[in-house]
């Protein structure tokens, strides 16, 4: 037998396959996370209120909703931006616009009254008054949006 130690194979894995499954998952796991807290600016102060309490119910959760903050100025804070009372109108009606795209594209039909399905959340800061959270409403009321949340901290 003219086989020497020396000269054994050895086996080593091909580890690129394992590498690209793992490339695979967490590229997969990046797209499914949810970054709805995206839409909760830090600047705005909520009130605090006693009855407050969170969201229970699972099917609210799931709805389809649009996130609106508003600064102790009464200044629409959206994607990232400032918007006056007069942008934030157009913004809203923009919104409107493309929320009644996605429902149409859907093949959803709108009820009678053209209300959207869309929830309103409105994180209003403590410290605003009351006219320019009036005038958001309005507009969102005459663009077609009907469900309104309002967030506020629990009282302790």
């Amino acid at each position: 037998m003219s086989a020497s130690l020396s000269s054994e194979t050895r086996a080593e894995p091909n580890l690129t396959p394992l590498l690209d499954v793992v490339f695979q998952l967490i590229t997969f796991f990046m797209l499914v996370i949810n970054f709805s807290n995206d839409n909760f600016d830090q600047r705005v102060k909520l009130p605090v209120a006693g009855s407050a309490r969170p969201v229970d119910d699972a099917s609210k959760v799931a709805e389809d909703r649009l996130v609106l903050n508003i600064d102790s100025s009464g200044r629409l804070l959206f994607n990232g931006k400032n918007y006056s009372s007069d942008e934030a109108i157009e913004q809203i009606k923009l919104q409107a616009a493309l929320v009644r795209l996605n429902v149409k594209a859907g093949g959803v039909k709108l009820d009678p009254s053209g209300s959207l399905p869309t929830r309103i959340v409105i994180r209003a800061d403590r410290d605003m008054s009351f006219g320019p959270l009036y005038q958001l409403m309005n507009a969102c009321q005459n663009n077609g949006f009907q469900k309104f949340e309002f967030k506020a901290m629990t009282g302790s």
